[in-house]
């Protein structure tokens, strides 16, 4: 093939135009490299295909389960993120808050704070706890009682299920 027929055939594969200030030489050279440089990459997937292969059968080979390949990744992962640099500046940075006063401070008083909620509410517990003794012993609340208790028994036989508080017979 001439090269007039390879470049009006190369003019036809690239749509029919070359680029600015392209000749029809340069565009042809280009070509061939490119095809060169596909059989190329063509090459190193099959050869890469076949390492691929070659490696998973050694791995089988030695035991090696892919979990355990997972694990020994993640593991390598970790410790390259505690290597790093943005690790190692973020554990003394939250080192050095840890130590600051501010920090301190800031703990103690919600030490405080929390020991002070604790207690509020363990003191209105027995407030209310003694209330409602107070509440029980009452007169009113023994008359409501008992007239609750006879209700409640008055319901198939008319005697009483529960007899009223302090009445035992």
């Amino acid at each position: 093939m001439d090269s007039m027929n390879q470049g009006s055939m190369m003019n036809e594969a690239s749509g029919g135009s070359l680029p600015p200030g392209m000749t029809e030489e340069e565009a042809l050279e280009l070509q061939l490299e490119l095809s060169k440089v596909e059989d190329e990459i063509q090459t190193l997937r099959h050869v890469l295909t076949a390492k691929e292969r070659h490696a998973g059968d050694l791995k089988r080979r030695l035991g090696i389960s892919p979990l355990a390949e997972f694990k020994n990744n993640i593991s390598k992962g970790w410790q390259d993120v505690q290597s790093s640099n943005a690790y190692l500046t973020a554990s003394a940075t939250l080192e050095d808050i840890s130590r600051s006063d501010a920090y301190k401070k800031t703990q103690e008083t919600l030490s405080q704070a929390s020991q002070m909620t604790s207690a509020a509410f363990s003191t209105m517990g027995s407030a209310l706890r003694n209330r409602f003794g107070e509440m029980r012993n009452s007169s009113t609340f023994k008359t409501f009682e008992d007239k609750l208790s006879k209700v409640a028994g008055s319901g198939s036989n008319g005697e009483d299920a529960h007899p009223p508080p302090g009445n035992d017979s």
